[in-house]
């Protein structure tokens, strides 16, 4: 797309427009203002659900931004959220007017705020706590409001302060217990020094913390102000401020080099995104998406709390050389904190790519079914020749069918999307021809991507398998399948619900030449594309509801599209003519005959059970501050964290009758060919699939689909 041909006047006229005194403004009040003005028109001319500069909108970037400065409702009073708020509808006067007095407020109470925060924590742990008072705390920022004034805020840093250190001192004490437990002679700490170590190591954490949030500047608060513009259009819409090239990259990619795993900065927090198959972070097991990553550690050095730290910061101190450790304190979303090893190591690119097998169980009359397994829907962008995930699944379809499976189920839980064109040819292998998707622009008419080589690679019973954290392209593909009634689709209550296109705007490149002074200005991520279901739904916001619902970890926790700050809404266009697959099976039925064996299955009464405990634990408002009810609690969400920890894992029936390399496990010699990294990736492979219980009722699903199909 040549964005340049397609700018409007308006853009490159900016001046005309918004800027008429522009050259009145010291420092870098010229340079902001400039962006602020050809940021809005570029999000107003490019993306699909373009904002107006109204009321409505201003509102939106208030709340953005706001949340930015103070998402735990830990700085600004209720007095000082009430003298901000007389903005709450006039920032679209202010863009229009090229006035910065809002932002400019904003960062004054704030920085006065900070000082206020620092000599306060500096003195309430100058002294140990009363922890035998009956009192408690609400870390619930959803259901707490700000305080009202100074007062009521020194009183909650002080309970929060006292939290901070009763976690400590927890931690300390289990530490105590595990020395105890290895030695009888092991030399223990007094509970005095240890109330004294909790403290010091709180006052050193707050030391760190407030020098980074010191080194705040002006230009990184103004980078959040533009950012909550964007994010007022859709939460996929971004601004990236200009800095070094290396940092900019990570900002777009968020993607940590070491470890493997795909990070965003929000509220302060790093935040676990995605785990990038085959990376350490994959392979040793225990980071999972929507993790918080608190500290970071060099080997078994002193760890370094990240809170409030930049993104590009925070993967400096996470990369590092092969073969050494990082250990990363992580918030799990069941509230517990634990320490996470992981030996840094160049990722295995086999694990991203496409994989099969043939599944079976020890009854003589059960049925060979392959399983593929595709973590992303790759591609090279760069090599019209390079490996696409398209083409792998294909030759893996043909792999079992060579091997005479009854069924076919291709697993896309955890699978985030990626390349369009590869879902529409693999969407293709399994109808003979017919539309895929429809892909809408803005004031534009949809666009079909079609199957047209009239050709069916497998006509046999097929199943999809899904979660809560498949998106995007895993989407599209599962709601084609869907539609056609081609694949029973199996998974949680919905998909992620992400059905939009983003692109990249330079904004140097759209401003006249009279502002060259002013560049790098930065860029904008902007979303120009709406995904439609061939049935005429979006996948958007919604997701894609299974066909058959099984019980999951994260059933009660709010997850998703829908979660997020503004998204676009769901809609629906005119349904794409399409062809309904003859032999669907019947859908109720094979629903029934799952909802009966899982009713009773003790590891699916076990996720429900852990998933019930992890909304319980997310929603709690009070937690008390007396140490013996605190000790309590903690002890009793430990014991559960481990009850629940492989929730979802347990040794099922399954049978694995060939690996990934298509070798046939009963083969011994030919399995000696194989280097022994190979065997070890097949080998833990076999074993997952062995403990996975979702992969197991969904075999048992698609027998039913079987035998119901023979009949």
């Amino acid at each position: 797309m040549n964005l340049k041909k397609i700018i409007p006047v308006s853009v490159v006229l900016i001046s005309a427009i918004f800027l008429g005194a522009f050259f009145v403004y010291e420092n870098n009040e010229p340079k902001e203002k400039l962006i602020i003005a050809t940021s809005y028109e570029i999000l107003k001319s490019f993306h699909y659900s373009p904002q107006n500069l109204d009321d409505t909108y201003s509102e939106r970037v208030f709340n953005l931004y706001m949340k930015s400065l103070d998402y735990n409702k830990m700085f600004f009073t209720k007095d000082q959220i009430d003298i901000l708020s007389s903005y709450k509808t006039k920032i679209d006067d202010e863009i229009k007017s090229s006035s910065l007095d809002f932002f400019n407020l904003s960062i004054e109470l704030l920085d006065k705020q900070i000082d206020k925060i620092q000599n306060l924590y500096q003195s309430v742990l100058e002294k140990p706590f009363d922890y035998n008072v009956k009192e408690s705390i609400n870390l619930n920022t959803d259901k707490r409001e700000y305080c009202a004034n100074q007062s009521e805020l020194t009183e909650y840093w002080t309970k929060y302060l006292k939290y901070q250190v009763l976690t400590e001192i927890v931690s300390i004490e289990n530490e105590q217990k595990k020395l105890r437990e290895e030695s009888d002679t092991a030399t223990l700490k007094t509970e005095s020094k240890i109330e004294k170590e909790a403290r010091e190591k709180i006052i050193k954490r707050y030391e760190t913390r407030f020098k980074r949030m010191k080194k705040i500047s002006r230009n990184d608060r103004f980078s959040s102000y533009v950012n909550a513009m964007a994010g007022a259009f859709d939460p996929h819409t971004n601004y990236f401020p200009p800095t070094e090239k290396e940092d900019f990259d990570i900002s777009m990619s968020g993607k940590l080099e070491g470890i493997g795993a795909t990070l965003s900065e929000k509220d302060g927090y790093i935040k676990v995104v995605e785990i990038v198959p085959g990376s350490p972070s994959w392979k040793q097991g225990e980071l999972k998406a929507e993790d918080i990553i608190l500290k970071v550690a060099q080997g078994d050095n002193e760890p370094v709390e990240i809170i409030d730290m930049r993104l590009d910061e925070a993967v400096r101190l996470i990369r590092g050389p092969k073969g050494t450790k990082v250990v990363l304190t992580v918030k799990k979303i069941d509230g517990t904190v634990v320490q996470i090893p992981i030996i840094r190591d160049v990722i295995v690119l086999e694990e991203k790519y496409a994989k099969s097998t043939v599944i079976t169980t020890a009854d003589k009359k059960a049925y060979k079914i392959g399983y593929i397994y595709l973590p992303q829907f790759y591609t090279d962008m760069n090599d019209p020749r390079g490996r696409k995930c398209s083409k792998d699944i294909e030759k893996e379809v043909i792999k079992l069918k060579n091997a005479n499976v009854d069924g076919i189920i291709i697993d896309l839980r955890n699978n985030g999307g990626g390349s369009l064109n590869d879902v529409v040819e693999i969407g293709g292998l399994f109808i003979p021809e017919g539309p895929i998707v429809q892909v809408k622009s803005m004031d534009s008419s949809p666009k079909l991507y079609l199957d047209r080589d009239g050709k069916t690679l497998y006509d046999g019973p097929l199943a999809i398998m899904v979660n809560t954290f498949s998106a995007s392209a895993s989407e599209i593909l599962a709601a084609a399948m869907q539609d056609y009634k081609r694949a029973i689709i199996i998974g949680t209550e919905s998909t992620y619900g992400k059905g939009t296109v983003q692109r990249i705007v330079d904004i140097d490149r759209l401003v006249s030449s009279e502002y060259q002074s002013q560049k790098p200005l930065g860029a904008i991520k902007i979303t120009i594309q709406k995904f439609y279901r061939i049935d005429g739904g979006t996948t958007q916001f919604q997701g894609v509801k299974p066909d058959i619902i099984l019980p999951d970890l994260y059933d009660k926790i709010d997850i998703g599209e829908k979660e997020l700050d503004y998204p676009l809404q769901w809609s629906e266009v005119k349904s794409s003519q399409h062809m309904i697959w003859p032999k669907a099976p019947n859908i109720k039925d094979l629903a029934k005959k799952s909802a009966a064996r899982t009713q009773k299955d003790s590891s699916f009464l076990l996720i429900k059970e852990a998933a019930k405990w992890l909304s319980d634990t997310k929603d709690q408002e009070s937690i008390s501050l007396e140490i013996n009810t605190f000790r309590k609690k903690s002890d009793e969400d430990l014991t559960l964290s481990k009850k629940y920890k492989n929730a979802g894992k347990a040794s099922v029936p399954l049978e694995v009758l060939s690996n990934a390399a298509g070798i046939d496990q009963n083969k011994e010699n030919e399995n000696s060919t194989l280097d022994s990294v190979a065997c070890k990736r097949i080998e833990d492979w076999n074993k997952s699939i062995k403990e996975d219980v979702t992969l197991y009722e969904a075999y048992q699903i698609i027998s039913d689909m079987i035998k119901s199909l023979q009949k």
